[in-house]
């Protein structure tokens, strides 16, 4: 844990990796005392309040997923402590099946059609009425994990296995959505303050996004979107934000096709589609997240386009044979604009993953993709791959 300086507001940290890490620093540069507590998933909320007790924080932030909706119902029930996410935040994002009934039933955002389905038989029913092909998931996943496309009956069971196998929780409960053709997926960052006249949100400006099944995750910004999706994409995320509550940076996922927008999914921490702030944006999502939560003024200015692309790999010595990225460095950072960022992948297990950051900026989003590929590519030449 870290060390506090008495008489300064303290914050809680929960949670592991560089991303936690990256967090921590843009809280302890606003003056505040950061205690980083690495949770595991049997943590419960009696560990948790003795921790508190110890520490006194001011603020408790989770950014790990495996911290229960019931242990920080029970800090924030205590009303000394302020909680982010919140705890409906926190169960919501936990239950992928109550957060989309929230946004369609009650909210009334456009989705893609949705089913849920608790058997392999109810999700062959599902197909059977709604056709193919058919995109099914966990309820309760990181985005593109437990995922498959159904395209015939006798894909289903393999879904439903894939399905059940893949999720954080064993649920035992799918989501099934109807294939939305769409120009891009979309990521917003929408971050919630509160001051004297109320709740705001502000937006980042859209961050376009593609990650196909095994591949590094390419996201660049801003994605180029018609006034009439802007508007929309703005407005489903102000009220799946608002309707969360909170203060801190929520990264909405939408479906842009035209001027059509759908909801997808909203997390309420930090993503790795916002890595592109850390040289696209004046504050980056860490900076952001950090104010917003001590209730400080934030501002979503970009600074310059700008790509990232994140690539996970073993660690070297795993067997794997892969090359550890030091070597290539030179020539990755030879690209104009360019940046890259090595560390332990936040969601490793006994430091298991390594995960390589290649951003690049450029006047333009296209060219800024390009360089950010050829950062990625020269970590991954001769001289730093497998």
């Amino acid at each position: 844990m870290t060390e506090t300086v008495t008489g300064r507001e303290t914050v809680m940290l929960l949670g592991a990796g560089e991303r936690s890490r990256e967090l921590a620093l843009a809280f302890q540069r606003l003056g505040v005392d950061v205690v980083t507590l690495e949770t595991q998933p049997d943590d419960g909320p009696e560990a948790l309040t003795a921790l508190i007790d110890e520490t006194t924080p001011r603020y408790l932030v989770s950014d790990a997923g495996a911290v229960t909706a019931e242990a920080l119902i029970a800090v924030a029930e205590r009303g000394d402590v302020e909680v982010f996410p919140t705890p409906r935040s926190t169960r919501l994002s936990l239950d992928g099946e109550g957060l989309r009934r929230l946004a369609a039933d009650e909210l009334g955002l456009p989705t893609a059609p949705f089913w849920f389905a608790g058997s392999v038989d109810e999700l062959a029913a599902v197909a059977a009425h709604a056709g193919y092909p058919l995109v099914v998931k966990p309820v309760a996943a990181a985005p593109g994990e437990g995922e498959s496309v159904v395209l015939r009956p006798e894909d289903v069971e393999p879904a439903w296995r894939r399905a059940v196998a893949g999720g954080k929780l064993s649920l035992q409960r799918v989501i099934a959505e109807t294939v939305v053709d769409v120009d891009v997926e979309v990521t917003l960052l929408t971050v919630r303050t509160t001051g004297p006249a109320g709740p705001a949100v502000s937006f980042c400006e859209p961050i376009g996004h593609h990650q196909r099944t095994g591949e590094p995750l390419e996201a660049w910004q801003p994605q180029h979107l018609s006034a009439t999706a802007l508007d929309s994409a703005k407005s489903i995320a102000a009220r799946i934000v608002n309707s969360l509550g909170g203060r801190g940076v929520f990264a909405v996922e939408l479906l842009v096709r035209g001027d059509e927008v759908y909801f997808s999914d909203v997390r309420p921490r930090l993503q790795d589609t916002g890595l592109v702030t850390l040289r696209s944006q004046r504050l980056s999502q860490y900076e952001l997240h950090a104010r917003a939560v001590l209730g400080l003024p934030v501002d979503t200015i970009m600074i310059s386009p700008g790509a990232v692309e994140v690539a996970y790999r073993d660690v070297p010595g795993t067997g794997t044979g892969t090359a550890e990225p030091r070597p290539a460095l030179a020539d990755a950072l030879a690209v104009a604009e360019s940046d890259v960022r090595v560390f332990d992948a936040d969601d490793a297990v006994g430091g298991s993953l390594w995960r390589t950051v290649s951003l690049a900026t450029a006047p333009d989003p296209i060219v800024a993709r390009d360089r950010a590929r050829r950062v990625a590519a020269a970590l991954r030449g001769p001289r730093g791959t497998e």
